[in-house]
């Protein structure tokens, strides 16, 4: 079992969440393909609304891959990512700022917006956890 993270702002993340799918790197495949069924992601939204400046810088959702398959779907007939199949937790929306300093995969705490930089990255399973932990609500 592998963790992820996944970037994308908000308002995408939510058509994930409502769509049970993800989409990594603006549709690009490979990303998905390294991703296997029962492993985690774990949304973080640098921003609130795609070509919009406002900040969000929160984790958004967190699911696990349900789907083998990696799939186009046209969304327009110019655009036609490639999805995946992801159950996604009832969760919270959780700032990343006051995890910085316990996150691992963060080594340089003054420049940690860089890691995000490429669209996913895999995550040790202690800082999956440490978010996870943040994240998730509990069943009353």
């Amino acid at each position: 079992m592998r963790y992820w993270i996944g970037v994308a702002s908000r308002d995408h993340v939510m058509q994930g969440i409502a769509g049970g799918f993800c989409q990594l790197c603006h549709g690009k495949a490979q990303p998905l393909k390294r991703m296997n069924v029962n492993d985690w992601l774990i949304y973080y939204s640098p921003k609130t609304v795609f070509n919009e400046d406002k900040p969000c810088q929160k984790f958004t959702a967190i699911g696990q891959v349900v789907g083998s398959d990696v799939y186009s779907f046209e969304m327009t007939p110019l655009f036609i990512p490639y999805r995946r199949d992801i159950n996604f937790l009832n969760a919270i929306e959780v700032p990343i700022r006051p995890l910085l300093d316990r996150l691992s995969f963060i080594r340089d705490k003054s420049k940690w917006g860089y890691v995000f930089r490429f669209g996913y990255l895999e995550i040790p399973q202690a800082d999956f956890a440490l978010i996870a932990e943040n994240m998730l609500v509990e069943n009353s």
